[in-house]
């Protein structure tokens, strides 16, 4: 089958970063289901990855970790899927990924694809569906039903914040600020229901007192912890709750310890790659967000769609996502 992989970590504009290649078509046994992939997206994941995981011996690293496509083969205590159900789902941080023409995955990090939106429209979902939903509800715990409650969430725009936000608005009373700095991603944010949009390239400490907000309960950090840290602290609402999902250099908890703030760190694949009790989670928070888009609750968060998935082309994707200015996710599709 055609994919695309990497033998070394190399900038990506270099043509060896990522290429074309071709590898044996994997079979499902057990709990995995073979999807045949139709669609695509890429997550900073990716290019972390590409860039600093080196490869074990002479096998080609293939990764990606979102994806839609069609079930072709399922292994024998596969009891959620059939051959030919549409499925959505991101994939497993220790198993080959989604730059292939097929993939096996455990069918309880699997569900359904909505049905009212297509393979492009619903691959851009999957990971950051899960980060933010298991970020609100699995480690923050936020306030549903309290409209006297605020969230702060520092990166909106992109691809995580563009469904946080997206689920603050519909399935809580939270009092959303998001912030972005470009106009664009400003009125995106809008769009999507931030009832305020501050500028991060500001002091937020400032935007705040500017639009005279309250001190917000939550604060989410989506990028570029390490540099809010100290406004962070300074805002947050005492006995509040703060989670982070990137990779600062260093983070001192410290200075939230007179606000007695709770500190978390979400990363998606943590349910998979130990293989936890609550892994089935995965499936079904997909299947409840699935049913939210059918019902025209939440929307696509599809900003830009880079053509067929090929070496080529996912190079551009990841260095236009390396810039840090894309808006939404970047889908790839087709081979």
């Amino acid at each position: 089958m055609k994919a695309i992989g990497y033998k070394e970590n190399l900038p990506i504009a270099d043509v060896k970063s990522l290429q074309d290649i071709e590898i044996d078509t994997p079979k499902a046994t057990g709990k995995d289901i073979l999807v045949e992939i139709k669609a695509i997206s890429v997550n900073p994941a990716d290019y972390k990855v590409r860039a600093g995981m080196p490869v074990e011996g002479d096998d080609w690293k293939v990764i990606g970790w979102d994806a839609t496509g069609i079930v072709k083969e399922v292994g024998e205590e596969v009891s959620l899927f059939k051959d030919g159900d549409e499925v959505w789902y991101a994939g497993d941080f220790t198993r080959q990924g989604s730059y292939a023409q097929y993939q096996i995955v455990d069918e309880r990090i699997v569900s359904k694809k909505p049905a009212s939106i297509s393979f492009v429209e619903a691959a851009a979902l999957p990971l950051t569906t899960l980060t933010a939903y298991e970020m609100l509800f699995d480690r923050l715990q936020v306030a549903k039903d309290d409209a006297a409650k605020s969230i702060l969430v520092i990166g909106a725009a992109g691809g995580v914040g563009s469904i946080l936000v997206q689920l603050v608005k519909k399935l809580t009373k939270l009092n959303i600020i998001g912030t972005a700095s470009r106009p664009e991603t400003t009125d995106w944010l809008k769009d999507l229901g931030v009832d305020t949009v501050i500028n991060h390239r500001n002091k937020l400490s400032e935007e705040f007192e500017k639009y005279k907000l309250p001190a917000p309960d939550y604060v989410v950090s989506l990028n570029a912890t390490e540099q809010h840290a100290d406004e962070i602290v300074k805002l947050i609402k005492p006995q509040g709750k703060f989670g982070f999902i990137d990779d600062p250099k260093t983070f001192n908890v410290m200075p939230f310890k007179s606000k007695a703030v709770s500190t978390h760190i979400e990363f998606m694949f943590t349910r998979s790659m130990f293989q936890t009790e609550d892994m089935m989670e995965q499936h079904n928070i997909l299947n409840e967000v699935a049913k939210l888009i059918d019902m025209g609750t939440i929307k696509t968060t599809l900003g830009e769609n880079f053509g067929i998935i090929n070496a080529t082309n996912m190079r551009k994707a990841h260095a236009f996502l390396e810039t840090g200015k894309a808006k939404g996710k970047i889908v790839l599709e087709g081979f």
